[in-house]
């Protein structure tokens, strides 16, 4: 099966990041080291997520970074993404794994519901998010993750993302934990510095997981 990369996990938004612009953010957080980006846009047309995600993914596999299509198999299929992640009512698991086939990607949000992980691992799921541990401009109303849970999480037998809220003053508090991945928007792509960030969340990794 495929193995997430592990450190920063970058996700898009088309507030911050709106049309053309997506490409130089993305390319930015590459070259700053990012090994994972999430491609979300709930506001494009078929057509034009399509597009970009084509481009995505080539630009990624310049890097040997992998691109991850939020909440939409039928996209990653088509676009030849490295994955999907589902969000719990945004598709079947069982199905995604099927059509994903053994080299795709699947991971899904948790929350903080242990038992629904749990499920999902023997439904055949690579990785597991987990969050939103601190206070969120993206989804404000979204359960909270105690970093207790987190830790828990973080005892199951795949890769745990964390997300959430997460920014580099606050991403000190995660490194208790064993945590796979920081799922990371506003705290990376609002920022005037967008490969300098992620370089900076890369390297807190580095020295603080080994990885």
């Amino acid at each position: 099966m495929p193995s997430l990369h592990s450190g920063l996990y970058a996700i898009t938004d088309p507030s911050l990041l709106p049309d053309e612009q997506i490409y130089a953010a993305v390319s930015a957080a590459l070259k700053g080291g990012t090994k994972v980006v999430q491609y979300r846009d709930k506001h494009a047309s078929f057509r034009q997520q399509l597009e970009r995600a084509g481009q995505l993914v080539d630009l990624c596999e310049q890097f040997n970074a992998q691109l991850i299509i939020n909440d939409d198999l039928e996209l990653c299929l088509q676009s030849k993404a490295h994955g999907v992640h589902l969000g719990r009512q945004d598709g079947d698991v069982l199905l995604a794994r099927t059509e994903l086939g053994e080299k795709g990607i699947l991971g899904v949000t948790c929350h903080n519901d242990l038992d629904y992980a749990r499920k999902c691992i023997d439904a055949g799921v690579d990785y597991c998010a987990f969050g939103r541990i601190f206070p969120s401009h993206t989804k404000p109303d979204a359960p909270h993750c105690s970093i207790e849970v987190l830790q828990q999480a973080c005892q199951l037998p795949i890769p745990i993302v964390a997300i959430g809220g997460i920014n580099l003053d606050n991403l000190g508090q995660l490194m208790h934990t064993p945590i796979h991945c920081a799922a990371v928007i506003h705290g990376l792509f609002s920022s005037e510095q967008i490969e300098a960030t992620a370089r900076q969340f890369q390297s807190f990794f580095s020295h603080h997981k080994q990885v």
